[in-house]
């Protein structure tokens, strides 16, 4: 399915599988053009985040874990501690997408806590449906330390959750980042009508997502 510019303005893309491809794409985007960080700099790609992350290709497998053992190992680094240090020493942003306010399911969302087209990459703190069930929770210093980056770099955010309590909800795959013993921040694009036959975001919201990737 061919994804299409949308609205009065053309200002919003309509397309399938939205949810994640455009995380994965601004992300990509955002580690190509990095250069000469000053500290290591990696984006996952990773599968079956929505049943549950487990299998070769999801975040539960233990290939990012060789990936990085490597990385040590060419460094010299081969104490049996050296991958939980680094782990320890890492910070994450989960790049998945949000849900965004959609008016006619206005009984899902809480409107003062959500997401809206147009208004920026959407930083959510805590997930988890059913209560705190699947839940991770960014500390507020890395919260603040992101928000401070943004702001400093003029990239157009919100802070939201993942729908109202026991009506939306849901987790990313920022928890099992958050098990390794990273400070971990989902951060995404919003989507309206997610998991539908053609979702749709902004193309502000893209594009800000891509520069706080970056």
């Amino acid at each position: 399915v061919v994804s299409k510019s949308t609205g009065l303005d053309y200002s919003m893309i309509a397309g399938y599988g939205q949810d994640d491809k455009v995380c994965c794409y601004t992300g990509l985007r955002a580690i190509l053009d990095t250069e000469k960080p000053k500290y290591t700099a990696v984006c996952i790609l990773t599968d079956r985040e929505e049943v549950g992350f487990d299998g070769i290709s999801g975040m539960q497998s233990q290939i990012f874990d060789t990936f990085v053992l490597e990385m040590l190992e060419k460094t010299g680094n081969t104490k049996p501690s050296s991958l939980n240090k680094t782990y320890s020493n890492t910070k994450a942003l989960s790049a998945d997408v949000d849900a965004a306010f959609n008016p006619n399911f206005a009984y899902a969302f809480e409107k003062n806590n959500t997401a809206y087209l147009g208004k920026g990459i959407s930083l959510v703190k805590y997930t988890g449906a059913r209560g705190k069930s699947g839940a991770s929770e960014a500390p507020a210093e890395f919260v603040a330390e992101i928000r401070k980056i943004f702001d400093a770099e003029n990239i157009k955010y919100q802070a939201c959750e993942l729908g109202r309590v026991d009506k939306g909800g849901g987790g990313t795959i920022a928890l099992t980042l958050a098990n390794r013993g990273m400070e971990v921040l989902d951060a995404g694009v919003p989507v309206m009508g997610m998991h539908s036959p053609y979702e749709i975001t902004s193309k502000v919201d893209v594009y800000n997502a891509f520069k706080g990737y970056r």
